[in-house]
């Protein structure tokens, strides 16, 4: 790769690549940060600065930068198959050996997986899936997939729509037919219900799935879909109450559960699955991200048996996949992946270490007159920044105090990224806690900037 100075890289990206979600002329006109290495959890850009990605990539380099045995495995499948598909009656060994890895590492019901490249496509084949499901169940009729506003199952057509993103929806025609939305269960931005506690109201949220059920009718509704933490929305952590009320509302409507493990599975929860740690059983499990900690794309399904026996015994040809189903390389890097998790016991180590340190830590952060609330789980957490801790009043979304502070914390050497006025963090699960330290330390440096300049603007 020739060597170019930051402007010319910056220049070169203005005049070709189009990144998602940007505003393409303003980021032409401030220029792009240009990421030229990484190692541990630490990235360096194309001016030497040093910056803790507090933010795994993107929710996905669970076993951090440069771990050579994940380097080690693409190269030698590269070298033995780069790549065949999964059409056509073929198969590849590392595809069936992660098959296999996969159901073992997943409940009991879970023994079946259909791959794709990514989490997007992944909710695109849980479309299609459930409404071949009731086909096959003879009743066509249930067609109606429910999920909640303020989640995110990717940015395809179906994922966008399942996800509930106003701005998504607004650009493109969204949601496509069949698509529904409940409100999310997150207590702080309902106005903290008076007199409500939180296990209370994650009772009243899961009504709400009741209403919408009944609304439509039980005989159209296929499917509930939510992310058991809600990722990019915020990190919105549900009451315990929640999600054993979500799973009885399901069960009594004979409604199909799915759970978006994209960003909750693979350790991230301190639980190999985020169903697994809310006290759930989906019948159905999108997976990406940690599968392969980001090294390489790589997506797909978990299939529970009671969707995988019709479709397997009743359903003839599913007309439904993607060239990239089962790539060799993938599935050898996420096979390299989970054995390093596995050996390094790194999910244990979440749940039982670094997890709880991490809300220790951020616990401390609670106390700061910016900060509403705080939420952590496992290995993600967030800090609610608010105009008036006593009343949990808000800013006014114009301001974008929320990118104020994200702006101090890349000047500052860290990522961490902005929803709104709500910072959120899931760094690598390798962190150490002399990490975590350092990264509190950065946080709370960038939200005292971040109030200094409110204080200056007259905000506060």
């Amino acid at each position: 790769m020739a060597a170019r100075s930051t402007r010319e890289w910056q220049a070169a990206d203005a005049r070709h690549f189009l990144h998602p979600f940007t505003d393409f002329q303003a980021l032409a006109a401030k220029g792009a940060r240009i990421i030229e290495r990484a190692d541990n959890i630490w990235l360096w850009d194309s001016e030497g600065r040093k910056i803790l990605d507090a933010m795994s990539g993107l929710w996905c380099v669970n076993v951090g930068y440069g771990q050579r045995e994940l380097i080690d495995a693409a190269t030698a499948q590269l070298e033995r198959l780069p790549f065949y598909n999964a059409f056509f009656q073929t198969a590849t060994p590392p595809a069936i050996e992660l098959a296999e890895l996969l159901a073992e590492l997943t409940p009991p019901s879970f023994r079946h997986v259909f791959f794709g490249g990514s989490g997007s496509e992944g909710n695109d084949t849980v479309v299609r899936m459930v409404r071949r499901y009731w086909d096959l169940q003879g009743q066509p009729r249930r067609k109606l997939i429910i999920g909640r506003w303020n989640g995110y199952h990717g940015s395809t057509m179906a994922g966008a729509s399942l996800g509930g993103m106003a701005g998504m929806h607004a650009q493109g025609g969204l949601p496509i037919p069949d698509i529904a939305h409940i409100e999310q269960p997150h207590w702080f931005a309902h106005g903290r219900p008076a007199g409500l506690s939180r296990e209370a109201f994650g009772i009243e949220a899961a009504g709400w799935l009741q209403r919408k059920i009944l609304e439509a009718g039980p005989d159209r509704v296929a499917a509930f879909i939510g992310e058991p933490v809600q990722g990019a929305g915020g990190v919105i952590v549900p009451p315990a109450s929640y999600w054993p009320e979500v799973q009885r509302i399901c069960d009594r409507h004979g409604v199909l559960l799915v759970s978006d493990e994209v960003i909750c599975g693979f350790g991230r929860t301190g639980a190999w699955w985020g169903s697994e740690t809310m006290g759930f059983r989906p019948d159905l499990m999108t997976f990406a991200k940690g599968v392969t900690s980001g090294y390489v794309p790589l997506g797909g399904v978990m299939v529970g048996e009671r969707v995988a026996k019709a479709l397997i015994e009743q359903g003839g040809e599913f007309e439904h996949g993607y060239t990239y189903s089962g790539h060799p390389v993938a599935c050898a890097v996420a096979l390299a992946n989970i054995r390093l998790i596995r050996r390094e016991g790194l999910v244990e180590r979440v749940a039982e270490d670094v997890g709880p340190y991490l809300a220790e830590r951020f616990a401390e952060l609670a106390a700061h007159p910016m900060v509403g609330e705080v939420q952590t789980c496992g290995l993600m957490g967030a800090i609610q920044l608010v105009k008036d801790k006593a009343s949990g009043a808000a800013f006014a979304p114009e301001l974008g105090v929320g990118m104020v502070c994200r702006g101090h914390c890349f000047e500052q050497g860290l990522i961490m990224r902005a929803v709104g006025d709500r910072m959120i963090v899931a760094p690598p699960l390798v962190i150490t806690r002399a990490q975590i330290d350092e990264m509190v330390g950065l946080i709370r440096r960038c939200i005292e900037l971040t109030l200094a300049d409110a204080r200056a603007r007259g905000w506060v």
